[in-house]
């Protein structure tokens, strides 16, 4: 990171361009400038710019939100424009050249030890070859006082990555499972985890939160995230095969109330199969079997099927009115 008027500079070696590191490297760029820029310049990378558009930019979450915090504005280049970051990329080669050209280091924290060293001693204290003043010497005189203060603590960074929806409308993270409206199946989402919270967003924009389990295996469902064929309790959904038990006959509907009432969470597996009785009964008959089924408090598919097969439902029979009218 470069302060554009004075040209000093910041230069961290890190491993990796995820939001996490991109983020930690702002915040040690402003501790070490002691203060924030107002407009942050950064090129289109994933870490910063989800989709790049000149005239409104999608920023990734987690960027978005500790640019607001630390109060600066980002400003990211135009595609395909290198002219708008040269700054930066004059500063890459200087680094590569000055810093990095015959060097050897004995591991990752020798690195970090010569680096810093050579910007306090080499890099901010020679005289730029454009402005043919002394960085340090600029940024103290006249860049310092500009910059925005350091916020009392720093970002807290939650745990984030991205997780793609099962479809099972649940994605995977930390050996739990959480659900995510059935409209984004098959699509990626960003996860943000607090200690206590799981967000769960798409293109910025937050479509689920959940509690966080402390568990593993656990599956947190909230059930209104499932389409409605799936959800066993919608309204919408039991009255659609409400309607279609009543087509067969009024007996044939109070078997679909007393089956919901005895089967609340397999309910529809019964009536489905009752329905598929039509395949080899007529509607009489299978309604005339519901009538008996309900005469003995039978719910069970199976022996309905059974009193279709063999003609049952033609014998007599007591009716049981406490059953019969408990759904009236």
């Amino acid at each position: 990171m470069k302060l554009s008027y004075s040209r000093f500079d910041y230069y961290e070696k890190v491993y990796n361009q995820t939001v996490e590191t991109f983020v930690q490297c702002h915040e040690h760029a402003f501790k070490y400038f002691n203060g924030v820029p107002k407009y942050v310049k950064i090129d289109n990378l994933k870490a910063a710019v989800l989709e790049a558009n000149f005239y409104e930019t999608n920023y990734q979450v987690l960027y978005k939100k500790f640019a607001d915090y630390y109060g600066f504005s980002p400003l990211p280049c135009r595609v395909r424009e290198p002219q708008e970051k040269g700054k930066v990329e004059s500063g890459i080669k200087y680094v590569k050249r000055n810093f990095f050209a015959g060097r050897t280091f004995k591991d990752g924290d020798d690195l970090d030890k010569q680096l810093k060293n050579w910007l306090q001693k080499t890099c901010n204290v020679r005289v730029h070859g454009t402005t043919r003043k002394i960085p340090i010497e600029v940024y103290k005189q006249e860049e310092a006082q500009k910059l925005l203060p350091l916020p009392e603590k720093s970002f807290a960074i939650p745990n984030v990555g991205q997780r793609k929806v099962y479809h099972d409308c649940h994605v995977y993270f930390e050996y739990n499972y959480y659900s995510v409206p059935f409209d984004y199946v098959g699509k990626m989402v960003d996860i943000e985890a607090t200690e206590n919270l799981v967000k769960i967003l798409y293109n910025t924009r937050q479509i689920a939160i959940h509690g966080r389990s402390k568990d593993r295996g656990e599956f947190i469902t909230n059930k209104s995230h499932y389409p409605p064929y799936k959800n066993h309790l919608s309204t919408e959904y039991q009255e659609s095969y409400q309607a279609k038990m009543k087509e067969i006959g009024t007996n044939a509907e109070q078997m679909f109330f007393y089956i919901v009432q005895t089967h609340p969470c397999e309910w529809n597996r019964t009536v489905m199969g009752i329905l598929n009785l039509k395949k080899e009964y007529s509607a009489e008959v299978i309604d005339k079997s519901c009538r008996r089924a309900l005469c003995y408090g039978i719910s069970n598919y199976s022996r309905i099927k059974n009193i279709c097969k063999s003609g049952a439902y033609n014998q007599p029979s007591e009716f049981n009115a406490e059953v019969y009218h408990a759904f009236n």
